[in-house]
């Protein structure tokens, strides 16, 4: 079989590296790609959003199978297009992204369901706001309805301060039609972990769960960001833990999806909170995490290709349970000053001493290739992935051949994993 993969982050050379490995995928393409993408298959550089243009592409190199990474061509409806001309994705259609999509229809579709989710108010208007916000207390949560790159969500304690967010979402529209709908909703105290299962959407397996680093700085501290390493699977959580998210969240997700007629294939992604022992959803997303597919992805004893072959043509039951094999963590070295403004354009230094260890995996985000040298391209730029039998091993080694890679103004967090070890 011949597979593209859409998109050019770390996630998607992650998603490349398991197919390349696959048994039944002879050859692949990507596109957009980056620079380490490039060094292992061809790129195309399309508008991976207009759902013309990918089937094009994909009708043109005689794609079987197309693996769709990032969020935004899954609601765009890319998925539709091509299963319309016959070719199989692993991804959902444009309705069943609208559990990413829109918090709105996330939050009701979870009420339906009865999925344990934080109490919400959906509002359209800074009355129906305001009133939503005096019935809480502090800290206010408040996020847009749609897709806002991760600058969607706002936890403040002060009544002025989410009032002045309110207005500023629903008045101002400082992210336009994203924020037109809001959900104000109760703030939940614990610990998050990044549950993930694939999906027919009749059956689903589940896969280890990973816990995300979201601050820029050390002690979770610093902005919000795309995510600043991970780690898989989580020694800290029980066994009981996990049967629970299973069969309160992840099993009434997919049969709900399907009650409701959503079609759905590709990965149900839940952004979990365990307050006072137990799950509860914050959100939904229809695509492998990043950086939680690069350690994910690395540590499972499964064959990738033939696991979304059953995805796309119904044959999931077939497959046993999916266990991890390893362990893994992952650590994001991103440009200096992100996730703000950042300069492009520096050569990275270092690569060549990792290329043929089995333990390392370097997954490129934000990069370029150029005259055979690689030089910085994004926000985040590497992911680098310990692998071992043990978790602080694996963050020893992580960690070590992090210290052997150079770029100016490079910056990363030194305490990812930390909570496994508290």
């Amino acid at each position: 079989m011949k597979a593209l993969i859409l998109g050019g982050g770390g996630r998607e050379h992650a998603l490349l590296y398991s197919l390349k490995k696959s048994r039944v995928i002879t050859e692949a393409i990507a596109a957009p790609g980056n620079g380490g993408i490039s060094e292992m298959c061809p790129l195309f550089p399309s508008n991976i959003l207009d759902a013309k243009e990918v089937t094009d592409l994909a009708r043109s190199q005689k794609i079987d199978l197309v693996v769709i990474g990032p969020e935004a061509p899954l609601v765009a409806g890319v998925a539709d297009a091509l299963r319309h001309h016959g070719i199989l994705v692993y991804g959902p259609g444009k309705e069943g992204a609208k559990l990413e999509g829109s918090k709105a229809f996330a939050k009701n579709f979870m009420k339906r369901q009865n999925i344990p989710t934080a109490p919400f108010d959906v509002c359209s208007d800074l009355d129906e706001a305001k009133k939503a916000l005096v019935k809480r207390t502090p800290p206010y949560v408040i996020k847009a309805d749609g897709l806002a790159a991760g600058k969607g969500a706002f936890v403040v304690s002060e009544m002025k301060e989410a009032e002045r967010i309110v207005s500023e979402l629903l008045v101002e529209r400082r992210l336009g039609e994203a924020g037109q709908i809001i959900v104000v909703e109760d703030f939940l105290k614990g610990y998050e972990l990044t549950a993930m299962a694939v999906t027919d959407g009749k059956s689903y397996r589940m896969l280890p769960l990973s816990q995300d680093h979201k601050r820029a700085f050390d002690n979770d501290e610093g902005p919000n960001t795309g995510g600043m390493g991970a780690y898989s699977p989580l020694p800290q959580v029980s066994k009981s833990l996990i049967n629970r998210i299973e069969r309160e969240i992840i099993a009434p997700t997919v049969e709900g999806l399907k009650a409701e007629g959503r079609d759905f294939i590709g990965t149900i992604y839940a952004g979990i909170m365990v307050h006072d022992g137990d799950p509860y959803v914050l959100e939904y997303n229809v695509r492998f995490g990043d950086p939680e597919a690069q350690v994910v992805l690395s540590i499972c004893d499964v064959d990738w290709g033939d696991l979304f072959t059953a995805c796309c043509s119904g044959t999931l039951e077939e497959f046993g349970e999916i266990k991890a094999k390893t362990t893994a963590v992952g650590v994001v070295m991103a440009s200096g000053g992100y996730p703000g403004s950042y300069e492009k354009g520096y050569p990275i230094e270092g690569l060549e001493r990792l290329k043929d260890r089995e333990d390392i995996l370097v997954f490129h985000s934000g990069t370029k290739k150029a005259e055979g040298k690689f030089f910085t391209d994004g926000g985040r730029v590497l992911t680098v992935v310990g692998l071992a039998d043990d978790l602080r091993q694996a963050r020893e080694k992580a960690y070590h051949a992090v210290s052997s890679i150079t770029f100016r103004d490079a910056h990363y967090r030194r305490d990812i994993a930390w909570q496994a070890f508290v």
